[in-house]
């Protein structure tokens, strides 16, 4: 059974960091491209940073310069490091894998980030 569990979302100021995290299980994880997506009230859910099996990284523009996706293979861990946070920055984080299924994904539970002014 396929499971992704995010975790380290909160509340935090305008400026401060949060890492989150997202352990998986029932894949073969180094070898599967792993996304962080998020959903803000109202608007559509929208990609914020994936890394490839071979580390290669992607960034929303929205997120460049402040956000980090890393992997831990040995620890089947995904991680985003968020700095300089924006109220914009609000939204329910999700973590996702391609399914096995052509055009299936596997998706997280979500964690909920919110950024003060």
């Amino acid at each position: 059974q396929v499971q992704l569990a995010e975790s380290g979302g909160g509340l935090v100021q305008a400026g401060g960091s949060l890492r989150l995290s997202c352990v998986t299980s029932g894949i073969t994880f180094r070898l599967k491209t792993m996304g962080w997506y998020r959903q803000a009230p109202g608007k559509q859910r929208e990609l914020v940073a994936d890394i490839t099996s071979a580390g290669s990284t992607n960034y929303a523009d929205s997120v460049k310069g402040r956000f980090t996706i890393s992997r831990d293979n040995p620890k089947n861990t995904v991680y985003l490091q968020m700095n300089s946070l924006k109220p914009e920055d609000t939204a329910v984080y999700y973590c996702r894998t391609p399914g096995f299924l052509r055009d299936s994904a596997y998706w997280g539970q979500g964690t909920q980030v919110t950024v003060s002014s």
